[in-house]
């Protein structure tokens, strides 16, 4: 039996990823973000490709307390000898409605592309997303936010950087489109969250909507790490994750049925 790849091999002097030589051609000349497209392209990102893709994984690296970072500083609340457990469970939680809705919103552009075709109408277009995901009870992804009302402010940044660098496409005018008819129809404002437009800007670099939410999740394994660096610095007795454990043990009314022993 033999195995193939074409990722990464070593030999006693040298190591080659995707062709290049690690030592002579990467370290110290492209970032971990260029190493991230290189994993996903084959070959290392433009100018262009690089500082966009930069962009987006900042956009999205840290957002203060929430799910992930929360569960990462409980985890090592009780596991401080193993960050990486720390970091891993922050990252478990990336799926509709926090991380992963840039893949579903890459998936929804790539399919009604696939569907209908590009020569379509954006307008008519973004009118039967809208239509059949109502029809088969589908929420929308990429829309709302529990924070940032009525605007997104990485939003609108991350088009205005797409737009410059040249990567502001079919896709991406897609689900503009889509926002405005769905805040149309709503009668309101809903947020075009960072996360979608992140996807609709991805689709349009041309990366497969398989692997868009492993960008978010590299991203964020990035900024989990500053929640460990901080439970270090406050001390276990004073740390979040244990005021976290200690607010939810003094503030919970325990309703069980309690069986009294009859002597």
């Amino acid at each position: 039996m033999e195995f193939q790849t074409k990722i990464g091999k070593s030999e006693h002097d040298k190591i080659f990823v995707h062709g290049y030589n690690l030592t002579e051609d990467l370290i110290g000349n492209i970032t971990l973000a260029d190493m991230a497209f290189l994993g996903a392209k084959h070959r290392k990102p433009t100018e262009k490709e690089s500082k966009m893709l930069n962009a987006l994984l900042v956009a999205i690296c840290e957002h203060g307390f929430t799910p992930s970072s929360i569960s990462t500083r409980l985890t090592y609340l009780g596991a401080p000898e193993s960050v990486q457990s720390a970091v891993a469970a922050g990252l478990l939680g990336a799926g509709t409605v926090y991380l992963g809705a840039m893949e579903y919103v890459a998936e929804m552009l790539h399919h009604a592309f696939e569907k209908y075709g590009e020569g379509y109408p954006i307008e008519e277009l973004a009118s039967l997303i809208i239509q059949e995901r109502k029809e088969n009870n589908q929420q929308l992804p990429g829309f709302g936010h529990p924070i940032h009302k009525p605007e997104d402010p990485r939003t609108g940044k991350l088009f205005e950087i797409a737009e410059d660098l040249g990567f502001y496409g079919k896709n991406s005018k897609l689900l503009v489109e889509i926002h405005r008819q769905f805040c149309e129809q709503k009668g309101k404002t809903i947020t075009l969250n960072a996360v979608g437009a992140i996807g609709a800007i991805m689709a349009d670099m041309e990366i497969d909507y398989r692997v868009v939410k492993s960008f978010a999740v590299a991203s964020r394994a990035v900024g989990l790490v500053a929640h460990i660096v901080e439970e270090i610095e406050l001390g276990r007795k004073n740390s979040v994750g244990q005021e976290i454990f200690d607010y939810i043990e003094h503030h919970t009314d325990y309703k069980g049925k309690v069986e009294t022993q009859k002597s």
